[in-house]
């Protein structure tokens, strides 16, 4: 009967249908992904309190701070911690991938059990990469580190 009015055969069951389960993955981990940047700040350089840091001040050393941080981006000493995660995160979800394929053989659906493993394996990857990007490339820590003491101060370590 064309026209029908009613409940859609969804909804007759009385049953909401869920998205499948990869999609449902993958919004997860871009949620966490998206939570873990941006509760997670660039580490900058710390520095000891000698005498020429006291003689200038915080408000100058941070000054500083942000123009070697300046030099070292403009002269190519960073690294794109962006990119590094992004291919983590294809790695991990092809190496999740073949392991769900092969697990999902032995239990009987290759389909799902290889897009379980790819989420999964893509998901370790992501979480992995975002907390390590927080980390400064070693050049470009070793370019700013170099810039601060050639201004007169001491860098003792990066938070």
């Amino acid at each position: 009967m064309a026209g029908r009015s009613g409940p859609s055969s969804r909804q007759q069951s009385g049953r909401i249908e869920r998205l499948p389960l990869l999609p449902r993955i993958l919004l997860f981990i871009g949620s966490l992904g998206l939570i873990s940047f941006l509760g997670c700040a660039q580490q900058r350089p710390v520095l000891y309190p000698n005498p020429y840091m006291k003689t200038v001040g915080q408000e100058r050393a941070q000054a500083d701070i942000n123009e070697c941080v300046r030099l070292a981006t403009e002269h190519g000493a960073q690294g794109d911690a962006g990119e590094q995660v992004a291919k983590d995160t294809i790695e991990g979800g092809a190496v999740g991938g073949a392991v769900g394929a092969g697990v999902g053989a032995v239990l009987g659906s290759v389909g799902r059990g290889a897009a379980a493993g790819a989420a999964g394996g893509a998901a370790g990857a992501l979480t992995r990469g975002l907390f390590r990007s927080r980390e400064p490339d070693p050049v470009f820590r070793g370019f700013v580190d170099r810039c601060l003491r050639e201004r007169g101060y001491e860098p003792i370590g990066w938070r």
